[in-house]
């Protein structure tokens, strides 16, 4: 449960293509999230990709560590926070969680703000279920 397995990652690099040109994204700092439904069978209800750019942290130990602190407050929290509220019917989610922070947060505060992050994005998505 409290995993991140290889289907969970977003490699593929069509759904990466699909998700930025045609899913919708919001920003909540330090994370700008994209995310897209697709009408696909899969094994996991989401995949993710998680994103610190090169340009802001020159050094690949910053990065890594960043992206590390990220997944571990993803797996963490996925279950309760973003795969129980999910929408069964929607089909297979495609999510990006790109860090646009300027500092080397702990992970308490990137905790915090991904579980932020996973309500902002459960209230994107509730209205468009009563439409439905």
């Amino acid at each position: 449960m409290y995993t991140f397995r290889k289907e969970e990652r977003l490699c593929s690099r069509k759904h990466l293509d699909l998700l930025f040109k045609n899913g919708s994204s919001f920003l909540l700092y330090p994370f700008r999230v994209s995310y897209l439904f697709i009408d696909e069978a899969a094994d996991v209800q989401a995949q993710v990709v998680i994103n610190v750019p090169k340009k802001r942290y020159k050094r690949a130990v910053d990065r890594n560590l960043l992206k590390r602190r990220i997944r571990e407050a993803y797996r963490l929290n996925k279950q309760d926070k973003l795969y129980f509220p999910l929408p069964s019917n929607r089909g297979l989610l495609l999510f990006s969680i790109q860090f646009v922070g300027k500092d080397k947060y702990e992970f308490a505060f990137i905790e915090k703000k991904l579980i932020a992050t996973f309500k902002r994005f459960q209230n994107l998505i509730q209205p468009n279920e009563v439409d439905q």
